[in-house]
């Protein structure tokens, strides 16, 4: 991606917290990361805890807490409940004044400094081992909310093993000999410095132990996830010690990995974990690869020339009442919205070879898309901030609530995805008035999309996209029980589309190819997690039974209800999850028979209510798949439309099934 030269308007956020409490000072002056896997440990307070694979583990400013966490499902959430099973900090501790600090984060890892107890942490994503460097000769405190049912060590006191109440057994391995002394729920320990690892034992098998043992002595210190090719993402990990490194591989990883490169997967040792059993893979690099998605402006299939007429009677009618000056909205979701709605028409109307309409189209792009690029809406717009660097609006910059939160990195892809789609099409149908916005536009896109902070210092790497579960977090610097959270998987793609079609509009071949690779990423993700089929499903049969999908999915929890609207109501669930209807909606639900169950599930949740028109045409739009007469009578009977959907769309979208 080309580095833009253009920042928006800086502005002083009075709603960010201080990042200086828990980031190290060298890593001040570089963007920091707002919707990551360890953003609990860094907002304020910081004392929920992170799922780190497949621990849950809480920080505070002397200690660190691991859980192995048992898995807790009803028929309407499935989450990990998080127990102190062992508390490690020094017998005595140093300093209270000392915060605990981030000193370093990588894709795959961060590490986590406890001053206090002389204490490193390197944690490190799909580690069976909590691996920690005791910096100066330190006596260590162990402590447990369970009682300890016995302590035995290995003839070298290298290895102990700690089996306690709960039916847990922890493994500790040392890099030089420690000597233990336990009570009742505590171990302690002689002054002792270098390397220190703990694994929960998952199953009481010996082979499991044996596993453990043969590569306790390798540990990883970061990670990183490259995306030099399209749809190809290469793991490698930074390591220390001799000996083969063990990670666990989570089910999206297991379907993507490429056995030929090197990596060995041991099927039956596995740890459990609300995405789905955690599978070991011995190897220190791993190539994950992505069947290629096709990005493209039109349906892939086309439309026959008899369905032009009634699609273009719908197109007249839509693109006559486009006005600016009716839009009351000044929210950027909002108004993003409407932005690619209009977009929406302009392809369309190359798509029935109906041009007449792109002119008016284009004005009203024009007009709603240039005051936000040029500093001229009224009442908002978007600035940049630089306490942890990137994109926040007016509004946002003085209310966290504003705008869905994105004044404190909430959701930027689901907003800067839709007027990146409208930009796109605009920069399509007018390449003079695509040059002109170009530095803005690539602003836009980099706020979530940048790959590398050499190329771009003004924004973190990847905002929203996780490069080990492989989709994005919408929650940004919030502190959450269970982590980061996303509930439209659908506007996250849209997000990764719209900038491949920007760079198709831009011809700019390294946009594209990121686009594309983190969109096919994104869908695989929510078919995997969000879409819940009645066969062949991540979740407890309680779960399973009573959902066809995820409403809002969180790094330690599924939940079917949503932000918005309970979990009765299955047709926004439904909606949330397909909005806005796109090209590419084709292959975010190219399996027709979970289509079939997830429309089936939804359809009685429709009946006897009255304003939901809106989440009746995407819930026929799905029903079109398998069954076009009827979705096509059902949408041409509708009276309204959600703010991002037309008749238009509806009708081209059934058209070219």
């Amino acid at each position: 991606m080309s580095s833009p030269s253009f920042l928006f308007p800086q502005t002083q956020s009075t709603v960010l917290p201080d990042p200086s409490t828990y980031f190290s000072p060298n890593l001040l002056s570089s963007p920091l990361p707002t919707n990551s896997f360890f953003q609990n440990f860094v907002v304020p307070n910081g004392s929920q805890p992170e799922y780190i694979h497949p621990y849950l583990i809480q920080s505070s400013n002397s200690s660190l807490s691991a859980s192995y966490p048992f898995l807790f499902f009803t028929a309407a959430v499935v989450y990990q409940v998080f127990v102190p099973d062992l508390t490690i900090s020094a017998s005595n501790t140093y300093s209270h004044e000392q915060n605990r600090v981030i000193s370093s984060y990588s894709d795959l890892g961060v590490t986590l400094d406890i001053p206090a107890s002389n204490l490193r942490f390197f944690l490190v994503r799909g580690s069976p081992f909590i691996t920690a460097s005791v910096t100066k000769p330190t006596s260590l405190n162990i402590t447990t909310v369970h009682t300890i049912v016995s302590l035995s060590s290995c003839d070298d006191n290298t290895k102990h093993t700690l089996q306690l109440n709960n039916t847990q057994t922890w493994l500790i391995y040392t890099s030089s000999p420690i000597y233990l002394n336990h009570g009742a729920s505590e171990v302690t320990s002689k002054p002792f410095s270098g390397i220190i690892r703990i694994a929960v034992l998952p199953d009481s098998s010996p082979k499991y132990v044996a596993i453990l043992d043969k590569f306790s002595a390798c540990y990883p210190v970061s990670g990183d996830a490259a995306l030099k090719k399209p749809f190809r993402v290469v793991y490698k990990w930074q390591k220390k010690q001799s000996g083969d490194l063990i990670m666990l591989a989570h089910p999206l990883h297991a379907k993507l990995l490429s056995y030929d490169r090197g990596v060995t997967v041991l099927h039956d040792f596995k740890y459990r974990s609300v995405d789905g059993d955690l599978v070991g893979v011995v190897g220190d690099s791993w190539v994950l690869e992505t069947d290629p998605i096709p990005v493209t402006w039109h349906s892939t299939k086309g439309i026959n020339k008899e369905s032009f007429g009634e699609i273009v009677s719908a197109l007249v009618k839509d693109v006559k009442e486009l006005n600016t000056s009716a839009i009351t909205t000044n929210s950027s979701y909002f108004y993003g919205k409407l932005v690619g709605r209009a977009a929406r028409l302009a392809l369309i109307a190359e798509e029935v070879s109906f041009p007449k309409v792109i002119p008016k189209i284009r004005k009203f792009l024009k007009e709603t898309i240039e005051p936000w690029l040029d500093g001229t809406f009224k009442g908002n717009g978007f600035l940049y901030e630089r306490k942890w660097r990137g994109l926040v609006t007016e509004q946002g910059s003085t209310d966290s609530t504003a705008d869905f939160g994105f004044g404190i990195y909430n959701d930027h892809h689901f907003h800067l995805g839709y007027f990146l789609y409208g930009i796109a099409v605009l920069a399509k149908i007018d390449p003079v008035w695509g040059q002109k916005y170009k530095s803005q536009a690539y602003s836009l896109v980099t706020d979530f999309m940048n790959l590398d902070q050499r190329y771009n210092s003004d924004y973190t790497r990847l905002r929203n996209f996780d490069l080990y579960k492989l989709h994005s977090w919408a929650a940004g610097l919030t502190e959450f029980e269970d982590g980061r959270n996303q509930e439209s998987t659908s506007e996250a793609v849209n997000a990764y589309y719209a900038a491949a079609l920007m760079g198709l509009a831009y011809r700019d071949t390294r946009l594209v190819a990121t686009g594309s690779t983190l969109l096919a990423l994104e869908i695989l993700a929510a078919q995997t997690w969000w879409h819940v089929k009645v066969e062949d499903n991540l979740y407890e049969e309680d779960f399973a039974k009573d959902n066809r999908i995820v409403g809002i999915l969180w790094a330690n929890k599924r939940d079917s209800k949503l932000w918005w609207a309970p979990a009765e109501c299955r047709e926004c669930r439904l909606s949330i999850q397909v909005l806005p209807l796109l090209p590419v909606t084709e292959t975010l639900f190219s399996d027709a028979v979970y289509v079939k169950e997830l429309v089936e599930w939804t359809l009685p949740s429709l009946q006897n209510k009255i304003n939901v028109e809106g989440w009746k045409g995407f819930t026929y739009a799905l029903q079109g798949i398998y069954d076009k007469e009827t979705a096509l009578e059902k949408i041409r009977m509708l009276k309204g439309f959600d703010d991002g959907n037309s008749f238009s769309n509806l009708l081209w979208w059934i058209h070219s099934r």
